[in-house]
């Protein structure tokens, strides 16, 4: 009997608290909905700060107070650890989209038992996208294989959406990235199933904003052109960190 009386106890304690946590995220459920017109992804986390909750509201990480009266924006750093809890958060985020990535929509450059692979959101009338690709021999020297997914940052329907159309249409995708990276017009080619608003659409929803923006395969982010040499660094950096 004794035992049963612990096991009701202990079960009492566990629903006490678990309604308090319930009421505790209510109040920031309930801001965040008076702030935000469409939520259609919400989740609340805790932090290492008593009474400070990371909240992730669709695709942005924002952090608030339990009781829902402040919020903050911008980035969570831990200064004994140097470790960046809003990034770690937010790759977090970005390996629950890749995770739906179909790998043969990407368009492809480099050896496929390259040391590092490394995902770049591109755009052919970029000029820093141009002058990577113009370096494509030396990021495979650097054991770095190069899978891009299309931006075309003036948006859906441009000039450059109908290039990066054209090259995912292309029965030779590479020959056809070439011919957009140097500038020109590679053959006009549509098909149905191109990937191209699916995955402009996929970049918007990780955050890219501009281009080139690259990204592992672990979601973490490394936006802008980076040399090779120091890409190489970076991603070795990145792999000592696991």
């Amino acid at each position: 009997m004794k035992v049963w009386m612990k096991v009701v106890a202990a079960a009492a304690v566990l629903l006490t608290a678990t309604a308090a946590f319930a009421a505790e995220y209510a109040e920031i459920e309930e801001r965040i909905g008076s702030l935000v017109s469409d939520v259609q992804d919400l989740s609340i986390a805790e932090t290492p700060v008593p009474g400070l909750k990371q909240v992730r509201v669709n695709n942005e990480i924002i952090y608030m107070s339990e009781d829902g009266r402040y919020l903050l924006q911008g980035r969570f750093i831990d200064l004994e650890t140097q470790t960046d809890l809003t990034d770690s958060a937010q790759a977090s985020l970005r390996r629950e989209r890749l995770a739906d990535l179909n790998l043969d929509e990407f368009v492809s450059f480099g050896p496929e038992d390259a040391e590092y692979e490394l995902m770049v959101f591109t755009d052919p009338d970029c000029g820093y996208c141009r002058r990577l690709h113009d370096q494509m021999a030396d990021y495979t020297s650097q054991g770095i294989r190069i899978h891009y997914l299309a931006f075309p940052r003036a948006g859906v329907g441009s000039q450059t959406y109908d290039k990066l159309v054209s090259v995912w249409c292309s029965d030779d995708q590479n020959g056809a990235m070439d011919i957009a990276k140097a500038g020109q017009t590679p053959p006009r080619a549509t098909c149905d199933d191109n990937p191209v608003e699916k995955q402009y659409k996929l970049g918007q929803s990780m955050g890219v904003t501009g281009t080139p923006s690259m990204m592992t395969f672990d979601g973490d982010m490394i936006p802008g052109y980076v040399p090779p040499e120091q890409l190489k660094a970076r991603l070795d950096s990145l792999n000592g960190e696991r």
